[in-house]
């Protein structure tokens, strides 16, 4: 089976230089507990967030160069684990170096917004699908939304097939 990786315009009105996180200990102890129970790590403490539209981009310069599935995990860690700005193209050059793909072409790919269609058409694919927060699922018609345990995507795949 083969995942496409669809991106979605989560919070677009972040400003690129990012914004203060405002704190609320009930959604990250929420968010935490279900990070652990997915063995996924978590850095709850997160004082800023970043707008994600150029690592969407990104990821989809890295999908055209076989890299893909590879580049998700790195940006997740980025934003989640090491509160990095995944909206400055030298710190997603940085992590496309780390899964060998070159830095100037990934700041190429930046600076031209070579991939700005592709995810357009990606936050329209989303919009036709309903897709309403991240990470949804969706196959055949089927889908999850959240993080689920690894039994409901199993359910989910049966479902659907």
């Amino acid at each position: 089976m083969d995942v496409k990786f669809t991106h979605f315009p989560l919070h677009p009105e972040t400003p690129a230089e990012g914004k203060k996180r405002e704190p609320n200990p009930a959604r990250d102890e929420r968010m935490k507990a279900l990070m652990d129970q997915e063995g996924l790590p978590y850095a709850a403490s997160r004082a800023m967030t970043y707008n994600s539209r150029l690592a969407q981009e990104l990821a989809k310069w890295a999908e055209s160069k076989g890299k893909g599935y590879e580049i998700h995990d790195p940006l997740f860690r980025a934003f989640f684990v090491n509160a990095k700005n995944i909206g400055d193209p030298n710190v997603l050059a940085e992590i496309a170096a780390s899964v060998g793909l070159p830095k100037d072409g990934a700041l190429d790919a930046l600076h031209s917004r070579a991939f700005k269609d592709a995810v357009d058409a990606d936050w329209r694919r989303s919009a036709e699908l309903g897709v309403s927060a991240v990470p949804t699922f969706v196959m055949a018609g089927y889908g999850l939304v959240g993080a689920q345990p690894y039994d409901m995507l199993e359910k989910l795949v049966a479902k659907a097939s």
